[in-house]
């Protein structure tokens, strides 16, 4: 485990930020340290034990993590897009993106061992890396240009010098899935160590499986368009077409039709859009422009 100590003052590391300055207080700080958010509010009572521990455990990193104190109540955006459905939520940020998190009280020994796995996870990131690290760029771009089996074997071969490469399991299981091999995409999924279980690059391709399959089930897509077209308000339709839209990677217009019925209904099959809107969002990227504007009109929806 990493030691973690150190004087840094904690008005340094530890800072309230709102929907105002979250950009630069979070995505862009976390590009060269990575930032603990802790969101909460003034009514939680776990939050009154959680948030004064969590503030310790960070400055007792010294200055390898910082913090920032989000308040749900007067920040519902940023709640909202990113999924913060019950507080205390934690996440931890690097490099724009987050990279792990929890929900609800834990113990002081668990906030250590997210610190420092924070902070490990951030530190991985140095130059005797950048080989593995060109290389996945490099394989992601054989997939987005079509070759998905030169991407395949790439990611392999990475996964095999680094057997805990997050982005190496995920982007084998997209390999796979483009090119219809969905079972062996669970079989890579599933024999990934369970220590990058949670990845986010692994999460991301789970949701992609469950859209390829549910994709399989859908129908055509021009058939489904016609079918909307002809009723705008039969919802089934339109949420096939949402799903067959997002298997066939058009998830852009996936996310528009599922607001659209989201608008209409929110409660319809039982929040099954709602549902399915994080399934999409998900399978992107977490800056992707798709998942960033549907999850701000997701929001302005639900606290309309």
């Amino acid at each position: 485990m990493i030691e973690l100590g150190g004087t840094a003052p904690a008005t340094d590391l530890i800072k309230d930020v709102s929907e105002a300055d979250f950009l630069a207080e979070v995505v862009e700080m976390s590009q060269t340290v990575p930032v603990i958010v802790d969101f909460w509010a003034p009514w939680c009572g776990p939050c009154k034990t959680l948030g004064p521990a969590l503030e310790a455990a960070v400055t007792k990193a010294g200055g390898a993590v910082r913090m920032a104190k989000v308040n749900v109540d007067e920040n519902q955006g940023i709640a909202g897009q990113l999924r913060v459905q019950s507080i205390p939520t934690v996440y931890a940020f690097w490099k724009g993106q987050p990279i792990d998190g929890f929900q609800g009280n834990v113990s002081g020994s668990e906030l250590n061992d997210f610190i420092a796995r924070t902070i490990a996870t951030a530190g991985s990131d140095g130059e005797e890396d950048n080989g593995l690290a060109d290389a996945i760029i490099a394989a992601d771009e054989m997939l987005d240009e079509g070759d998905a089996v030169g991407a395949q074997q790439t990611f392999a071969a990475i996964a095999a010098e680094d057997p805990t490469n997050a982005a190496a399991f995920g982007g084998m299981a997209r390999a796979h899935i483009a090119l219809g091999e969905l079972e062996q995409a669970e079989a890579v999924l599933n024999g990934a160590p369970a220590e990058i279980g949670s990845a986010p690059e692994i999460e991301a391709a789970h949701a992609q499986l469950v859209l390829a399959r549910q994709g399989a089930d859908a129908g055509p897509v021009g058939e489904l368009e016609a079918a909307v077209e002809a009723e705008p308000a039969n919802h089934q339709a339109r949420y096939d077409l949402a799903v067959a839209l997002a298997a066939n990677g058009r998830s852009a217009e996936a996310v528009d039709h599922l607001l659209e019925l989201f608008r209409r209904d929110a409660e319809w099959n039982e929040g099954a859009t709602k549902a399915q809107l994080f399934t999409v969002f998900d399978a992107l990227k977490p800056n992707d422009p798709v998942v960033l504007n549907g999850r701000r009109k997701l929001s302005s929806l639900i606290f309309a």
